[in-house]
C-alpha cells in the first residue's frame, strides 16, 4: 500500500523534487553560493521530507487499511473514528451506504417472508380440495380409471409436499424435535401413501429391519424417506425395492435399494446440486432437480450422512447413516 500512497501523493513528491533541483541549479550557476553547502541542505531536507512522508503514511493509511478489510456485511463498527476531514467525508459516505444497505436488506427480507407466508397459506388451502378429490376418487368403481386418477392425485400431493418442506426448511432449526421413532411404522406409513403408484408400476417392497427404533425428528425423517422412496419408484419398473436397517459401529444404518435405471457415473457427483436433473434422461420434463437437493439439506440438518451408490442400468442404493445418541444432544435441546 505504501507505493499506492506515494502515487496518490506524487504531486507532493514532484513539488519537493522540483524545488530541490531548482535550489541545486541556482547554487551551481551562482558562484556566490557554496554548492557543497547547498547539496548538504538538499540532502537534509530530502531526508526530512521522506521521514514526513513515512509518518503521514502510517497515520493516513491506517484508516484506509481498515476500509479495505471491511467484511461483506459492511460493518462500520470495525472502523476507528476518522482523524481528518477527508477521512470523515469517507466515513460519512460509508455510513450512509450502510444505512441504505440495511434498509434494502430489511425490505427484501420482509418481502421474502411475505412470499413464504403466502405460499404456505396457499399450500394449506390446496389440501382441502385435494382431500375432497381423494374422497371422490375412492368412490370411483372402475379400477383402471381409479388407479390413474390416484396416481395423478399423488403426483400433485408430492409436489405440494415438496414445496411445503422447501419453504419450511429455512427455519428448520426452530422446527426440530428429536424423539424416539418407530422406524417400521414410519416406513409402512410412507409405503401406504405411495401404494397407488406402486400398484400402477408393479412394484413391491422387501423389508428387513433389524433396527426398529431410533432417535430423530419424525416429520423431517418422513420427508427424507418419502423422497428416496419416490425416486426409487419413479425410476423402477416391475421390481421389488429393498429396505433394510442394521447396526454397525454403534450407528443405526438404513438402506433403500432399487433395481431401476440407475445413475450414470458422470452424474453422481452432481445429484445433490440444486436444480440438477439427469443428463441421460434429459427429456424427463417432470423432474425438478429439487428432491435430492432438499433431502441432502434436511439430512445434514439432522446429522444424517446420506450417500448414494449407483450404476447405470443396475439400480441405486441410498444409504443413511444416523448419528449416535450423544451426537444429538444439542439438537434435542432445540
Amino acid at each position: 500500500m505504501f507505493l499506492q500512497y506515494v502515487l496518490e501523493r506524487r504531486s507532493w513528491v514532484i513539488l519537493i523534487v522540483s524545488l530541490q533541483l531548482i535550489h541545486l541549479f541556482i547554487a551551481y550557476v551562482d558562484t556566490a553560493l557554496s554548492f557543497s553547502s547547498s547539496l548538504y541542505i538538499v540532502f537534509l531536507s530530502t531526508m526530512i521530507f521522506l521521514l514526513f512522508l513515512i509518518i503521514r503514511y502510517r497515520k493516513e493509511a491506517a484508516f484506509f487499511k481498515q476500509v479495505v478489510t471491511l467484511s461483506d456485511e459492511l460493518d462500520l463498527s470495525q472502523l476507528k473514528n476518522p482523524s481528518s476531514p477527508f477521512e470523515s467525508i469517507i466515513y460519512d459516505a460509508l455510513k450512509e451506504q450502510e444505512r441504505s444497505y440495511k434498509k434494502q436488506l430489511h425490505e427484501h427480507q420482509r418481502m421474502l417472508d411475505d412470499e413464504k407466508d403466502q405460499l404456505l397459506s396457499w399450500i394449506h388451502e390446496m389440501k382441502t380440495p385435494l382431500t375432497a378429490m381423494h374422497l371422490i376418487i375412492d368412490r370411483v368403481r372402475e379400477q383402471t380409471l381409479k388407479q390413474q386418477l390416484s396416481y395423478e392425485w399423488l403426483r400433485i400431493h408430492l409436489l405440494l409436499d415438496q414445496q411445503l418442506h422447501h419453504k419450511r426448511f429455512i427455519s428448520i432449526e426452530n422446527d426440530l424435535y428429536i424423539e424416539k421413532i418407530q422406524l417400521e411404522e414410519l416406513i409402512h406409513q410412507e409405503i401406504k401413501a405411495l401404494k397407488s403408484w406402486c400398484f400402477q408400476k408393479g412394484i413391491g417392497f422387501d423389508l428387513s429391519l433389524e433396527v426398529t427404533t431410533l432417535l430423530s425428528d419424525s416429520k423431517w425423517l418422513s420427508f427424507i424417506i418419502r423422497q428416496l422412496l419416490s425416486n426409487a419408484i419413479k425410476y423402477s419398473e416391475r421390481a421389488d425395492i429393498s429396505i433394510k436397517s442394521y447396526m454397525e459401529n454403534g450407528h443405526c444404518q438404513l438402506e433403500i435399494t432399487d433395481a431401476g435405471y440407475g445413475i450414470a457415473a458422470k452424474d453422481l457427483p452432481r445429484i445433490f446440486d440444486k436444480g440438477f436433473t439427469s443428463t441421460t434422461t434429459h427429456n424427463e420434463h417432470a423432474a425438478t432437480g429439487m428432491g435430492l437437493y432438499l433431502t441432502k439439506k434436511v439430512s445434514d440438518s439432522l446429522h444424517i450422512q446420506l450417500t448414494i451408490h449407483s450404476k447405470l442400468g443396475a439400480g441405486t442404493t441410498c444409504h443413511l447413516l444416523f448419528p449416535k445418541k450423544n451426537q444429538l444432544v444439542h439438537l434435542m435441546g432445540m
